[in-house]
């Protein structure tokens, strides 16, 4: 039987850097999406708070520090992120599905990142706007993408099978911003 390499979605890709930007992939965590069952949603949160000391999110924005943290996915969805997988008793609230190997996760660096991811999404992504902790499920040029803050840097997940196209896409950008930059 042949063996397969494990590779990461972006291996080969990045780093990318062009003008102060720079554009990464962001370490491999565990990666489950979380969807409350109808009328559990306050079991969950209590139950998220006991095992992890974080509730589900409101929409729009991400809670959790070490070791796990959730990120607002869409209407009743987040997206759990950490080194370790949710606790079992969360199951009897929500919908848990492993997505470990289904997300790309890139995070945008420097001065002007909100500019180059403006030329691809239509969300106004300044910090002053879209501040630490805030999320968003939107149009990342022709994908779908989870945009999040979480410091200084952004950080972008796209589904895996858009990995190359994301990097290419999210480059040119960065490349334009660049050339206008010295001329």
């Amino acid at each position: 039987m042949a063996k397969l390499p494990e590779t990461s979605p972006a291996a080969g890709l990045l780093p990318l850097s062009h003008g102060g930007l720079t554009l990464s992939e962001g370490p491999a965590r565990r990666m489950w999406m979380m969807q409350p069952y109808p009328g559990r949603e306050a079991g969950l949160d209590a139950a998220l708070r006991d095992a992890h000391g974080i509730g589900f999110p409101e929409p729009n924005r991400s809670t959790g520090q070490r070791g796990g943290r959730l990120i607002w996915a869409g209407r009743a969805q987040a997206l759990w992120i950490g080194t370790a997988d949710p606790a079992p008793g969360l199951a009897q609230h929500a919908a848990l599905t492993d997505q470990s190997d289904a997300w790309t996760f890139l995070k945008l660096e420097g001065a002007g990142a909100e500019a180059a991811l403006a030329r691809l999404t239509p969300l106004d992504l300044h910090p002053g706007v879209f501040k630490r902790g805030h999320a968003a499920r939107a149009p990342l040029g022709h994908m779908s993408a989870i945009l999040h803050r979480r410091s200084a840097a952004l950080e972008i997940f796209v589904f895996r099978s858009m990995a190359r196209t994301a990097v290419h896409e999210i480059g040119v950008a960065m490349r334009s911003l660049a050339a206008r930059a010295a001329v």
